[in-house]
């Protein structure tokens, strides 16, 4: 379908140039904007084959979940399908409030960045500058940068380190937590407190924490399939417990927000410009379980190769998320779930995400030769 996709774009850039040629001859018609043609045929293009790639996807897994697409601030693609509460069957719609998982740590690293823009820290000091809890001799020289990029070799927060500070790789809940105490520390504020001042700068209206959340429309977690849902209790509260933790993972937010979020940090509305390019820099390289090889920056993935994204995957039990920000053309991909079957594991839980993002960097990777050739 791709290579259909791309063949035609070939013919109507071929067209467009006839109509351009055309215009010269005819020097009395109006000018024809060919650059209007093309970005409207390819848009035109870009949904349907969305709509048919994207809703094969739900049908092959019967997906419970929504799916978003945007480009800028257009929506290219957006499906909800299943149940909030498969009990009372509560339909999924646009409006539905998720818990977001990892993708949490993105959010985080900002926090950390804008406390760094103020004054208040930098990313090259020592955790043990700001936490007690660090000033021992196997955390002592452990930095913030290294949190932030999951090369300080922390693991559970008490244990060993996996490898001397810097050296390596080694994705760390305990060490984002960490990141959040350090954001309490310097802005005398709660964590939810910061978070939820990050939402409103972004325009974000319906995104909270496990910890405050008092609004409605929230999608209970389950566990298992459609016909045999088990819900897991004490959600979205457990979200700040220890065993997660609100800065590592227990932010709530919608398929909405997450776009309003993805164009405002991007965009430059968040951050200033050098310290959005720290935050997107790639200062580890992640072997992803799931996802493969990948570059990461600061509380963010990478794509190695082509196309050039900002991405992360979430989980906490029952919650299957993946957010995809594509630079080059502004778009975004967010998918939010509420349940998974956990016994035929993560690989086959995050099947539908895979596929997702296999046809949108196509898509992405084709659109970018197509700008080059034209």
């Amino acid at each position: 379908m791709i290579k259909k996709f791309h063949s035609f774009l070939v013919l109507i850039v071929l067209a467009s140039g006839l109509l351009s040629c055309k215009n010269e001859l005819v020097s009395t018609s109006k000018p024809v904007d060919k650059n209007a043609i093309i970005d409207s045929t390819v848009m035109a293009f870009q949904k349907t084959l969305l709509k048919q790639q994207i809703d094969s996807v739900f049908k092959k897994y019967d997906f419970n979940g929504s799916i978003a697409v945007f480009k800028d601030s257009t929506e290219l693609y957006q499906k909800e399908n299943g149940y909030s509460d498969f009990k009372n069957k509560i339909k999924i719609d646009s409006s539905t409030v998720f818990a977001i998982g990892s993708i949490s740590k993105q959010f985080t690293a900002v926090l950390i960045l804008l406390q760094m823009e103020q004054g208040k820290l930098n990313v090259t000091d020592k955790v043990s500058d700001y936490l007690k809890e660090f000033r021992t001799k196997e955390y002592e020289n452990i930095t913030i940068h290294q949190l932030l990029n999951h090369t300080s070799g922390l693991n559970l927060f008490g244990g060993k380190l996996m490898f001397k500070s810097g050296s390596d790789f080694f994705y760390s809940n305990d060490g984002f937590n960490a990141l959040g105490k350090i954001v309490e520390t310097v802005s005398g504020k709660t964590y939810d407190e910061n978070a939820l001042e990050l939402f409103k700068k972004a325009g974000m209206k319906n995104s909270s924490t496990g910890n405050i959340f008092e609004g409605k429309n929230f999608a209970s977690a389950y566990l298992g399939n459609g016909k045999d849902a088990q819900i897991v209790p004490n959600m979205p509260k457990r979200l700040g417990g220890k065993d997660i933790g609100t800065p590592a993972g227990g932010i709530l937010s919608t398929i909405e927000d997450l776009h309003i979020w993805n164009n405002a940090l991007y965009g430059g509305k968040i951050l200033k410009p050098e310290t959005l390019k720290q935050f997107v820099s790639k200062g580890a390289v992640r072997h992803h379980a799931i996802f493969g090889k990948m570059g990461y920056g600061y509380g963010i993935m990478l794509n190695m190769g082509r196309p050039e994204s900002y991405f992360h995957s979430g989980y906490v039990k029952g919650s299957p998320s993946l957010n995809i920000y594509y630079p080059q053309t502004k778009t975004s991909v967010i998918i939010l779930s509420n349940i998974a079957d956990e016994e035929k594991g993560k690989s086959s839980t995050f099947r539908p995400h895979i596929e997702v993002k296999r046809i949108t960097d196509n898509l992405e990777n084709t659109l970018l030769q197509l700008k080059s050739k034209h």
